[in-house]
């Protein structure tokens, strides 16, 4: 019988917070990301106890992929690659001087979706796991292929152009080292390109520095808002969206639970679903519906749960957190899978209530802290511009200490402008970035092993989890492509 009571002791609970604290520095930093904080707290927590350093990296986990919303709704830079979603709508908010409304919305359904994400993981990890794991590569080519179907979600104004901007996107995801023969693609003889695109630099670039230069080319110098709105924020009218945080939190965590699909997914899947099911939003999307901050970081905090649910009981990590948390686990000397829990079910609970009190973390210090951060937004631009460059260049530099990223971001950050001065989705194009790598591997896997077999096709296709997945892809596509057909023809959709 394992005595719960025993986490909650004033050490695990001050050591989630001291987590906490952590994660909220690194993740409203640009480019310092919770899997590099994750990865230095390993060295330093090895020769702790195993509870105590679950601890601390929990509160980092939890916290970290909610501050990523910071600097998303702040700067309209994500904080991290999960906050792609929450920029689309949080920065309008933050321009029409509504950025504490925006904050608060953001911390208290990243709780909700923290809390829903945890108790799954706690009622039925293993039913979840068995299905993620029935998953063939080209089912995870299939659900990458749908992913990229919600593209008329993420611009409002031209469909074909949305689905330009992922083409893009899926074209740079093929530059570097080819994962089946070895070999550099596209690369134009740059080793620093063997590696690969990587994704914090082409954020950075496209939503940071982009914005720079459109602030600048327009000669807009003044504050991103003029005040801020002298709102009490009305927490009812935050919470009355529970169902929607809910269903978001639903679709996160199913998503955490697919190994190597992650937050940046799950959160863009929730904003298309928001999008597609609220019927009269309280802006339109894209203009500051609190609508799609809510549903973007109810699905990205519910990723935590379901990202730990492979790896706990199978020991196949979810995302790259718990990747690195799979190592603190060795370097421990346990091993996570079905044993854990007769084994060492005590840190079972500890990374679980852990993840609780982190989620508690969350609205203690976004209460505390949203007001003065709101304040940002009423800054000079002629001061908080440049602020922003050095924060885009450093925070670019600190990811793998490498000039050329902050070359590949400034390239992205020119990319980005002329996308979206001419009505490009930047939004798009990450999509596009972050699902061309799953879909290249998977798809090419999928047809080596088919090859082997006596049918191809059957191989291939006769599956039901294959079969739903194709029909959601065909029907995604054309429910999208009509809806903006019957939208430019002015009929009402």
């Amino acid at each position: 019988m394992i005595d719960l009571w025993a986490f909650l002791d004033l050490r695990f609970i001050g050591l989630v917070f001291i987590g906490a604290v952590m994660g909220l520095i690194v993740g409203a930093l640009p480019g310092l990301t919770v899997t590099m904080a994750t990865a230095l707290l390993v060295s330093i927590t090895m020769p702790w106890s195993m509870k105590d350093a679950l601890a601390v990296i929990m509160g980092v986990y939890v916290v970290g992929v909610y501050a990523g919303a910071i600097s998303a709704v702040l700067i309209n830079i994500p904080g991290a690659p999960s906050s792609v979603a929450t920029t689309l709508d949080g920065f309008p908010l933050a321009k029409q001087g509504r950025a504490k409304t925006a904050l608060y919305a953001a911390a208290i359904h990243s709780f909700i979706g923290s809390i829903i994400g945890l108790l799954i993981l706690l009622l039925i990890a293993k039913p979840v796991t068995k299905i993620a794991l029935a998953f063939t590569p080209f089912d995870y080519f299939l659900f990458a292929l749908f992913g990229l179907t919600i593209v008329g979600s993420l611009t409002s104004k031209d469909f074909l152009k949305g689905l330009i901007s992922a083409t893009i996107g899926v074209l740079f995801s093929l530059v570097g080292m080819d994962p089946v023969f070895g070999v550099g693609r596209f690369t134009f003889g740059l080793i620093n390109l063997l590696s690969g695109i990587s994704i914090i630099p082409a954020l950075i670039g496209l939503f940071g520095f982009s914005e720079v230069l459109m602030q600048v080319s327009h000669r807009s110098l003044g504050m991103i808002a003029e005040r801020l709105l002298d709102e009490r924020v009305d927490f009812k009218s935050i919470l009355k969206y529970w169902p929607l945080s809910i269903q978001a939190s639903l679709i996160g965590t199913f998503i955490g639970a697919l190994p190597g699909v992650g937050g940046p997914i799950a959160a863009l899947m929730a904003y298309d679903f928001a999008k597609r099911s609220v019927k009269e939003p309280s802006r339109p999307f894209g203009e500051g519906a609190i609508e799609g901050v809510i549903a973007s970081e109810a699905a990205n905090n519910a990723c935590i749960g379901g990202a730990l649910i492979p790896m706990l009981t199978m020991a196949i990590p979810g995302d790259a957190v718990t990747a690195v948390m799979l190592a603190a686990f060795y370097v421990h000397g346990m091993r996570p899978g079905p044993m854990l829990f007769v084994q060492t079910p005590d840190l079972f609970y500890a990374v679980v209530i852990g993840g609780f009190i982190g989620a508690f973390a969350v609205l203690i210090l976004a209460v505390s802290l949203a007001p003065l951060l709101a304040r940002i937004v009423t800054v000079p631009k002629s001061i908080l511009l440049p602020a922003i460059s050095v924060l885009c260049v450093v925070g670019t530099y600190a990811v793998n200490n490498s000039t050329f990223d902050i070359f590949l971001m400034i390239f992205f950050g020119f990319l980005g402008f002329v996308l979206r001065e001419r009505g490009y989705s930047v939004a798009s194009l990450v999509l596009g970035l972050v699902l061309g790598n799953m879909m290249d591997f998977n798809l090419r896997k999928a047809v080596a092993l088919a090859q082997t077999s006596d049918s191809f096709i059957v191989a291939l296709l006769y599956r039901p989890i294959t079969l739903v997945l194709l029909v959601m892809v065909i029907s995604s596509f054309l429910l999208s492509f009509l809806r903006f057909r019957s939208r430019d023809r002015g009929e009402v959709w």
